[in-house]
């Protein structure tokens, strides 16, 4: 099928569908909402829906709650469905592939989640790719999963990348005092994780190449939910009891907007040890008050983290991460530098309007059908 793209003159309503509460403040969450947002700020009309249920896994409940709510749009209607929701349910999406313009928002593919067992791993991915054939367009966050996509099998014409903006945001404490960058070793060095703590944030990882570091001088706060997945977050606090850093390292749990700018003030080096990111966004909050951040290569990260701004370290290998920390713990010449680097990318941040812009840009130019279910896949089995 050939791609016909339409400028349409709608009646600018959306419904954006999202899997749980709309406000909570996970990294994906806080893309959907700034969309909203921006997208009302250019006069489009947003209604979102938070769907009951567990996902990506369905339950009965989430997929009745999802074919009830496709069922009550009227025909034409643009939907916005959180990949979340999305993925695992094509049955439920398939039947209104052509009643309603329906569009996939993905942060990363589902499969890609760390700890999946295989059979769950391919399971989800074909589950993806069939709904995503479903829709006229799919938006995502980062070239990265982009490419993973058109690889799964989703036509490369049908995605358009709209990375995540930043909200402007004052200078940390120590990047903006000088005198404070070229202090010696022995000061008492704040390290900041902001993140769920889930397995894919790799928090354990951390934790283990902390231990390592006991005879430094660093505080390490751990900042993010510890209810998104209990087991986890007690193999963490179980961790940091045996390694008997509990004054050291400390779970703060989830915190407001107030609070955790507070933390970012306060800090003088972010951390985000990920196994995996569709974008990550933490990365570029800290980029915002001009901290440097120690990340991994998994997933976009090593797309997300301008070179010069900060360390990039193999996903899951303490002995890479350990190294990386103590080498800026103990080097100031490479405090300095970094600190440079990463105050040297604030102003060339997009901000959350520019994002805005370019998501409506798609919503007003979208292919006219999906894609043609009987198309054949030639990407099958490149997993």
């Amino acid at each position: 099928m050939s791609r016909k793209l339409v400028s349409r003159n709608l009646e600018r309503d959306i419904d954006l569908i999202v899997p749980g509460p709309p406000d909570q403040s996970t990294g994906g969450y806080i893309y959907d909402a700034e969309m909203v947002r921006q997208l009302e700020n250019q006069g489009w009309r947003v209604r979102v829906h938070g769907l009951p249920g567990e996902f990506p896994v369905p339950d009965d409940l989430a997929r009745n709650a999802l074919a009830s709510l496709l069922e009550s749009l009227e025909a034409d209607t643009t939907a916005i469905v959180d990949g979340l929701a999305l993925g695992g349910l094509p049955e439920v999406v398939e039947p209104h592939r052509t009643r309603l313009r329906m569009i996939g928002l993905v942060h990363h593919p589902l499969g890609d989640e760390t700890g999946l067992e295989q059979n769950l791993r391919r399971q989800l991915h074909e589950s993806e790719a069939r709904a995503l054939k479903a829709m006229c367009g799919v938006i995502v966050t980062s070239p990265y999963t982009a490419r993973r996509l058109t690889i799964l099998g989703v036509n490369p014409d049908r995605i358009r990348v709209v990375e995540p903006g930043v909200q402007k945001a004052p200078m940390a404490a120590t990047p903006s005092d000088p005198e404070a960058r070229a202090r010696d070793c022995d000061r008492n060095w704040q390290l900041l994780c902001v993140a769920s703590l889930t397995p894919r944030k790799g928090q354990d990882v951390l934790v283990e190449a902390l231990q390592t570091l006991a005879h430094r001088p660093w505080t390490c706060r751990l900042v993010g939910s510890t209810t998104r997945d209990p087991d986890f977050a007690r193999k963490v606090a179980e961790g940091i009891t045996e390694s008997g850093l509990d004054e050291r390292i400390i779970m703060t749990g989830e915190k407001p907007r107030e609070a955790l700018e507070e933390e970012w003030h306060r800090a003088d080096l972010a951390i985000l040890p990920s196994h995996f990111e569709g974008f990550g966004m933490v990365v570029t909050e800290a980029l915002a008050r001009g901290l440097p951040v120690i990340t991994t290569t998994g997933g976009a990260l090593a797309d997300t983290l301008p070179t010069g701004a900060g360390m990039a370290v193999t996903p899951g290998s303490v002995e890479e991460l350990a190294e990386a920390l103590d080498d800026w713990l103990t080097r100031p010449e490479l405090r300095d530098r970094l600190y440079r680097g990463a105050a040297g990318t604030r102003n060339g941040l997009p901000d959350w309007a520019e994002s805005g812009r370019l998501f409506a840009g798609f919503l007003e130019t979208l292919p006219e059908h999906p894609e043609d279910p009987r198309k054949p896949d030639q990407t099958r089995g490149r997993q």
